[in-house]
């Protein structure tokens, strides 16, 4: 998006122009078309994964009547219900067209119904523009002020070098119009009607809190199934994408091939569990085993994509990295397991906290998600022309979360010793994963997919000892690891002119 607060001829030629520019960038996140249009003093431009209404769905879409086009990312599964309720005349089966009559009838407070990911740009010839983002950042979307324009897209990358000093992170949560600025839509911490329940009590019976686990995570992947497409699954042989991949085998429809994929090095635990996982579900599987050289080949590719040095989230993207370039080959939608360990307290180090710390936490581990797991999971995908969804992130997931007690997140039935990390996630389906599956005990990726132990192997190579000494890289800030200096270096090369505030995740929301 380019909006000009200042337009004439000329400078909407150039915006037009500069719009073009920072399109060409993005064709990887949409391979399979692209369109522009010029409304009024906005310049809207999109790059098309195919997904739903594959024949009708091209954009910018536009309202037949009011002159108001619409650019989204991303999906909106409700879309099918809003259309019920907010009526009017349809043009395509996108549910990306909702939006349109969505900020026609109820303006900016309707976005609060939505549910799914997006970032999206409304606009209308008068002038009328709405840039909003999903409440939890599951699509991104950058923004900046210059020189009399709002410039918006979905990565980085996008805008041009003399312009990325200036790009700060648009929140999630946030929509913004020309009139009113940047303001709030949603606050998941302190308004639970948004995320679908009001004033719902905590569980006190334990069975009831599993048997609602399982119908709410149902409903969840059930919308994310919503595909003129097929739907397959990341399976990294682990707790939370081994219950999607349970989940979906069993939604699909009779004999539907159910497509799972995985990646790792030769004899990592991660490919043995995908496979048996796999062998237990029915799934046609898919595998890539790779090697040393193959990591190394692909990281300042992998760095790029994802925007990030963080030594963590690199070891875990590159294995996603290549799971997504496997599953590209095959379908355009993959399920995956993100956000279970933000909701259900997976990670180890949470179990030396007391329910408040904890509680604070797992806050904390939802609200930073967008530009770290999250932000992993949508730059290795789109890479590739692959869209990830999340159903552990729905909102009636995150509802439901907080009618759990904290207690029950961590420990098994009555404190068992042996209880393990998302004990109640655990028992919530028993019978639908073999047990020693269910009860596996947590990796991060990067380290159950050997992932982790080539990284630390190729460190030296990367960085040399007569380049460790003194080194820096102006404008991030000083590598704690030659492993994280040499990923500085990548993303220098490709972002130079990024500040380490952009990066990090300390953007300004206001």
């Amino acid at each position: 998006m380019v909006y000009d607060t200042r337009p004439d001829a000329d400078r909407i030629g150039e915006g037009r122009r500069l719009g073009d520019e920072m399109l060409s960038r993005l064709h990887h996140r949409g391979p399979d078309g692209s369109g522009t249009r010029q409304v009024g003093p906005t310049w809207l431009g999109h790059t098309r994964l195919s997904i739903v209404d594959l024949d009708g769905g091209e954009q910018p879409l536009h309202h037949p009547h009011r002159g108001r086009w619409v650019v989204a990312n991303g999906e909106i599964y409700n879309h099918a219900d809003l259309r019920a309720q907010l009526g009017g005349t349809y043009l395509t089966d996108s549910d990306s067209e909702v939006l349109l009559h969505l900020v026609e009838i109820e303006g900016t407070g309707g976005i609060r119904w939505l549910r799914g990911m997006f970032a999206f740009c409304a606009a209308s010839r008068d002038g009328d523009v709405v840039l909003a983002r999903d409440p939890l950042g599951i699509k991104p979307l950058y923004w900046a002020h210059v020189d009399g324009r709002v410039l918006a897209a979905s990565e980085l990358a996008a805008f041009p070098p003399r312009l990325r000093g200036v790009v700060q992170e648009f929140p999630p949560g946030h929509h913004w119009t020309a009139l009113e600025g940047l303001r709030p839509y949603v606050d998941l911490r302190a308004d639970p009607l948004s995320r679908g329940h009001h004033d719902a009590p905590l569980f006190s019976d334990r069975e009831e809190a599993r048997q609602a686990i399982r119908e709410t995570f149902e409903g969840a992947v059930r919308q994310r199934m919503m595909a003129d497409v097929p739907v397959g699954v990341f399976l990294s042989g682990g707790l939370d994408s081994s219950i999607v991949a349970a989940v979906l085998a069993r939604m699909s429809r009779p004999g539907a091939v159910v497509r799972s994929f995985a990646a790792g090095t030769e004899g990592s635990p991660d490919l043995a569990a995908a496979r048996r996982v796999a062998e237990y579900l029915g799934l046609e599987h898919h595998e890539r085993v790779y090697s040393d050289d193959d990591v190394v080949a692909v990281l300042p590719e992998v760095v790029r994509s994802i925007e990030s040095y963080e030594p963590s989230l690199v070891r875990s993207a590159v294995p996603n990295f290549l799971l997504a370039e496997l599953a590209a080959r095959h379908l355009k939608v993959v399920l995956t397991g993100e956000g279970a360990d933000e909701i259900f307290a997976g990670y180890h180090h949470l179990r030396e906290m007391d329910v408040d710390e904890l509680r604070t936490a797992l806050a904390d581990g939802v609200d930073t998600l967008h530009h770290l797991n999250l932000q992993r999971c949508d730059r290795v995908t789109m890479a590739h022309g692959l869209e990830a969804r999340v159903p552990f992130l729905s909102q009636e997931m995150l509802a439901l979360a907080q009618r759990i007690p904290m207690e029950w997140k961590l420990l098994g039935e009555d404190g068992q010793e042996q209880a393990q990390e998302k004990a109640l996630l655990r028992e919530a389906f028993v019978g639908w994963l073999p047990d020693d599956i269910l009860w596996r005990r947590k990796e991060q990726f990067g380290d159950g997919s050997g992932t982790a132990d080539v990284m630390a192997r190729q460190a030296a190579r990367m960085v040399p000892d007569e380049d460790w000494e003194g080194v820096s890289i102006s404008g991030l800030p000083p590598a704690r690891s030659r492993e994280e200096l040499g990923y500085q270096r990548m993303f220098d090369e490709h972002l130079g002119g990024i500040r380490a505030e952009q990066v990090l995740g300390r953007f300004a929301t206001a």
